[in-house]
């Protein structure tokens, strides 16, 4: 098993929703509100009046063989929009109850 890590523009969720739902990726773990930047290119999301837009994240444990599928997508999903901001991580999951 993965965890998957997706931080991103909150533009994004409905297809991010989307993308997991079409993968067959049942669980997951939604932050509406959360505050960052990227560190190489992007605006910073803090939701100040200087910077009001903010990021969200999803964290979400599937199995290893659809990984690579759903980081494609979003890596194409970021290439279409890549100023709004989307990111994905992967961790092994070593054990789970």
């Amino acid at each position: 098993m993965k965890s998957i890590l997706i931080t991103f523009d909150q533009a994004y969720y409905d297809r991010i929703i989307s993308t997991l739902e079409k993968q067959n990726c049942r669980g997951f773990s939604y932050f509406e509100q959360v505050q960052g930047r990227g560190s190489k290119t992007g605006e910073p999301h803090y939701g100040s009046h200087a910077w009001p837009s903010m990021c969200s994240a999803i964290i979400s444990v599937v199995e290893d063989d659809k990984v690579d599928k759903i980081l494609e997508i979003l890596h194409n999903m970021d290439k279409q929009t890549e100023q709004l901001g989307l990111r994905a991580f992967v961790w092994n999951i070593e054990q789970s109850i």
